[in-house]
C-alpha cells in the first residue's frame, strides 16, 4: 500500500511539475505589451483598459506637459489650443515622461481620440520620443463621430517604418470584442 500512495504521489508531483514548466514557458513566450494612450475625457482610457485585461499588457498614459482644460478643447473655437495644434502638422505638444525600457515590448497599441479626423498631435510627439521600429505598432482610438481609418493613412504616412498592424475604433466595444481583436495581432 505504501508503494502504491509513494507511486502516487511521485507520479502527481511529476504532473505538477510539467504544468508548472508549461505555465511558465508560455509567459516566457507570449509578447510583452505596451498600451499607450491619449485621454483628454476618458474615454479612450476606458478602451486602453479594455486592451491591458484583454492582453495582460502594460497601461502608459501620455500626458501632455501642460493639461488640457476644458477651453483648449473646444474645437468650435478656432483659437482655442487644440485647434491651433491640428492647423499644424509640425505641432508637437511636449508629454510628462517616456516610457521605461522600451525595448523590451514586442507589441504597443497606440490609443487617441480622434481630433479632426486625424490623431491628436501628441501621438506624433509620443512615436518620435521612442524607439518603436521592430515592434508590432497597432493603433487605436476613440470617436463621437469620426472613423479611424484617415487617422491611420496619416500615421502610416508619416511613419512609414513602423510595422503598423490593424487598428480598431473601440466605441461602445465590449470585453468579448476586444479579446477577438487583440487576440489576432503577433508581433
Amino acid at each position: 500500500m505504501k508503494k502504491i500512495l509513494f507511486t502516487l504521489a511521485a507520479a502527481v508531483a511529476i504532473c505538477f511539475t510539467a504544468c508548472a514548466q508549461q505555465t511558465e514557458k508560455k509567459q516566457m513566450n507570449a509578447p510583452k505589451t505596451l498600451i499607450a494612450y491619449f485621454s483628454a475625457t476618458g474615454t479612450t482610457a476606458e478602451a486602453a483598459k479594455g486592451i491591458a485585461e484583454a492582453t495582460g499588457g502594460t497601461l502608459h498614459a501620455i500626458t501632455p506637459a501642460e493639461t488640457y482644460t476644458a477651453a483648449d478643447l473646444d474645437w468650435n473655437d478656432k483659437q482655442s489650443r487644440s485647434s491651433k495644434e491640428m492647423q499644424d502638422p509640425r505641432s508637437r505638444p511636449a508629454i510628462k515622461g517616456t516610457v521605461k525600457e522600451m525595448d523590451g515590448y514586442d507589441v504597443v497599441f497606440i490609443g487617441y481620440p480622434i481630433w479632426w479626423n486625424q490623431a491628436p498631435r501628441i501621438i506624433n510627439t509620443f512615436i518620435e520620443s521612442h524607439k518603436l521600429e521592430g515592434k508590432a505598432v497597432v493603433p487605436f482610438a476613440t470617436s463621437g463621430g469620426s472613423g479611424i481609418k484617415n487617422s491611420i493613412d496619416m500615421l502610416k504616412k508619416a511613419y512609414p517604418n513602423l510595422d503598423w498592424r490593424e487598428g480598431k475604433l473601440l466605441n461602445h466595444a465590449d470585453a468579448k470584442d476586444i479579446k477577438a481583436w487583440t487576440g489576432s495581432i503577433r508581433p
